[in-house]
């Protein structure tokens, strides 16, 4: 089984941490807005301060998705780097945890694939030895009585 990387853990995780800065930023500015309402003082100083923390905020949050990816499929598997042959090994574990998962989930619903295929009974002919179907009457190579 393939093992992700420390390279991948650690991109996966710091992109994590700025989603949860960039959600803050974002958040405070409505935070600030609710306790100075109504006050009006250095008004276009603050909202200034508002639109770039919003516009931050909102661009961590993108940046931090896209190295969260990243971390999590790999370079190649994310669609950054087109290589087929290095996207099937960085996507390894998600398809062998997705497989998994449907196999559990067939288990669960006691669904069985493959194996269980129904017996036919066939009637061998006495003039030419051809198979014919149980319920045949007359042999369909030869035309004899069964």
């Amino acid at each position: 089984m393939t093992q992700i990387s420390e390279g991948r853990k650690f991109a996966y995780y710091a992109g994590m941490a700025l989603i949860v800065v960039g959600f803050l930023l974002f958040v405070s500015v409505f935070v600030t807005g609710a306790m100075q309402f109504g006050d009006f003082t250095d008004f276009h100083g603050r909202a200034q301060s508002s639109m770039f923390r919003a516009l931050g905020g909102m661009a961590l949050m993108v940046g931090g998705s896209v190295l969260r990816t990243v971390g999590a499929r790999g370079i190649a598997g994310s669609g950054v780097v087109l290589d087929p042959k290095r996207a099937r090994r960085d996507l390894e574990p998600w398809s062998r945890m997705g497989g998994g998962m449907v196999k559990d989930a067939l288990e669960e619903a006691d669904v069985k694939l493959g194996g269980g295929q129904e017996r036919v009974v066939m009637v061998k002919c006495r003039a030419c030895g051809k198979l014919n179907e149980e319920d045949s009457k007359f042999c369909q190579e030869c035309g004899q009585a069964i």
